[in-house]
């Protein structure tokens, strides 16, 4: 009987701490949703943007990606953002897809212009800036220093 009682209590023990971990993750992961005005932005490619990634301005999180779609006529990829209410960007604002680092995820960062209007709810941000693809430019490099390799003359 009395194992059975030590059993329930480290299981009891395991399950508090479980649910401590569970509350501490949740409270500092900064899954909050973002509750503010849409804005789109068309770009030639979103690599690695999904649903739900971090809009950035300054390296703070302001807003989320809320949706994805296709232009027909143009073929470019539109994003549609959410981005807090208390924040105006102008017109002239530049959303850039960046990368966290080599192996970190992707994020969409703002960076804001200097014109005095600012973009409406529903507006479009009109300068974009695609991703760069690391494995493409790496295979150029690979393939230039090796043709450059080959034709440099021998002594």
């Amino acid at each position: 009987m009395g194992k059975n009682l030590v059993e329930t209590l480290m299981g009891a023990v395991v399950l508090v701490v479980a649910g401590m971990f569970l509350m501490f993750a949740y409270s500092t992961a900064d899954i909050r949703p973002v509750r503010g005005y849409a804005l789109t932005a068309k770009f030639e490619r979103i690599d690695g943007v999904r649903l739900g990634t971090d809009v950035k301005l300054s390296g703070i999180k302001v807003g989320s990606v809320v949706g994805q779609s296709l232009d027909p006529e143009s073929y470019q990829a539109v994003l549609t953002l959410t981005v807090e209410s208390g924040i105006k960007l102008p017109v002239d604002t530049v959303a850039q897809i960046s990368s966290e680092g080599l192996l970190g995820g992707t994020f969409v960062q703002l960076v804001p212009g200097a014109e005095d209007k600012m973009l409406a709810a529903g507006g479009q941000i009109k300068y974009t800036q695609a991703p760069v693809n690391l494995v493409q430019m790496l295979g150029k490099f690979m393939f230039n220093s090796a043709e450059a390799a080959q034709g440099a003359p021998k002594n």
